[in-house]
């Protein structure tokens, strides 16, 4: 199994998630939402695809917004590799872009502002939530507020009602829970980008820092809930003609000041004493607030491609993507390569460690040999000079019993033979000691 599969498990989604999401009209169309039985790794059915309850209470819903698609496309990610809060970064941007700004999502501006990075931690590289969109260090947007950690998740997985579009690019590619994250050029902002949007940004600056009309990320995050229009579904109209309660895109009623309050809470770091702004401090485009007819940022986006250019795109675009898939394709060859190199590392490892644990053994078998054998020699001269000792003494004690015996055959005139030493004396008085003593066949005989 995966590494990647480890990651997923049975979702676990409560029924206070379940109750605002039919607050939030989430589950208001029918089949839009199915939910997994007892499945403890996604096996979406076809034209679904896989998402979390806290990416639809960030703005999400199905059919997903062309922008949206078009980023996934880019990047080259899937849905359930972004977190939540990048979800709330794409949901606050195209509120901003649409409401306040009165522009479509604008492509070069999003790569000026934002970036894209790879979610990991010291002990884990992430497949679930394994990007992050975070605002670029050189860029001055809104502070958004995000809470510090999204608890659980992961856990809180089901399937989203997706139709396939005609084009590769509209459509977002089948669930694939092995699929690698793979840095894109795309990735990376380009110097055209930043002039074509002076304008825009010039604009954004003015409404965060315009005294007593600040606008701010929660503002917006807060603007499109209440309103209940999700940001990242597709839409036939934008936000600037926002008709109210009569909006056709509008998925619920309004929600309750204390379920509102409740949700921002939980998708910010608001805490309970922080106020819930109420409104903008600056007023939305909407029917009611129209665009001028000499919108300034409007005019200054960079005309858009010609037919023929958006044809000729296109073939760039799909000869790029064979590339790209050849590209892959030798990308995962070499790491099969890579893969089986390693392997055969380990076994030649694992093989030299085993040959040297039996050298050093035969060393030290070597060594006990060597040191039996010095002591066996050292033993042998041992022996060898108690043997001579030996000789020498008894050679020693054969010269005094040869002197012994010539002083006393001197004495006794009697003959003794070492090799059998029987004496046989006649009668003969030795005076010992003040006494006769008679010696006859070997016995003495006091007299």
């Amino acid at each position: 199994m995966a590494a990647e599969d480890l990651e997923w498990e049975r979702s676990k989604i409560s029924n206070q998630d379940l109750n605002m999401m039919k607050k939030l009209g989430l589950m208001k169309k029918e089949d839009a939402i199915r939910f997994p039985s007892e499945e403890s790794y996604p096996n979406p059915p076809m034209e679904y695809r896989v998402s979390f309850v806290d990416h639809l209470i960030r703005g999400l819903s199905a059919p997903i917004h062309d922008f949206l698609r078009g980023l996934l496309f880019l990047y080259g990610i899937q849905l359930h590799q972004l977190t939540p809060n990048s979800i709330l970064h794409i949901s606050i941007f195209i509120t901003l872009c649409e409401c306040f700004l009165g522009v479509p999502p604008n492509w070069a501006l999003w790569k000026r502002i934002f970036l894209l990075r790879r979610n990991a931690s010291r002990n884990a590289a992430y497949n679930i939530g394994g990007v992050v969109i975070c605002v670029r260090t050189d860029v001055e947007y809104f502070d958004v507020k995000f809470p510090d950690s999204v608890q659980r998740w992961r856990k809180k997985w089901l399937y989203i009602h997706e139709e396939s579009a005609n084009s590769v690019e509209h459509n977002i590619i089948p669930f694939d829970g092995n699929a690698k994250i793979q840095r894109r050029r795309s990735w990376d902002a380009e110097a055209s980008e930043k002039k074509a949007t002076e304008a825009l940004m010039s604009r954004i600056h003015q409404l965060q820092n315009t005294r007593g009309k600040e606008l701010s990320g929660v503002q917006i995050t807060a603007y499109f809930l209440r309103i209940r229009v999700q940001p990242l579904q597709a839409r036939k109209n934008p936000l600037w003609t926002y008709a109210g309660v009569n909006d056709a895109n509008r998925l619920s009623s309004d929600l309750s000041a204390k379920d509102l309050e409740k949700l921002i809470r939980r998708i910010s770091r608001l805490n309970k004493k922080d106020p819930v702004p109420s409104s903008c401090r600056v007023e939305p485009y909407s029917s009611t607030n129209p665009l001028p007819e000499n919108h300034p940022t409007m005019s200054s986006l960079p005309p858009l491609p010609e037919d023929g250019e958006v044809e000729e795109q296109a073939i760039v675009a799909e000869d790029n993507q064979e590339k790209l898939a050849e590209a892959n394709n030798r990308a995962d060859t070499l790491v099969q390569k890579l893969e089986q190199s390693e392997a055969a590392r380990k076994k030649a490892e694992l093989v030299a460690s085993e040959a040297k644990t039996e050298a050093d053994e035969a060393k030290a078998k070597v060594a006990n040999v060597e040191e039996l054998q010095k002591r066996l020699e050292d033993a042998e001269s041992a022996l060898n000079e108690q043997k001579t000792a030996q000789a020498a003494r008894e050679e020693g004690i054969l010269k005094r019993l040869k002197s012994q015996i010539r002083r006393t055959e001197t004495q006794t005139n009697q003959g003794f033979d070492l090799e059998n030493p029987v004496m046989i004396l006649s009668l003969t008085h030795f005076p010992i000691s003040g006494a006769s003593w008679v010696r006859d066949s070997g016995r003495c005989i006091e007299c």
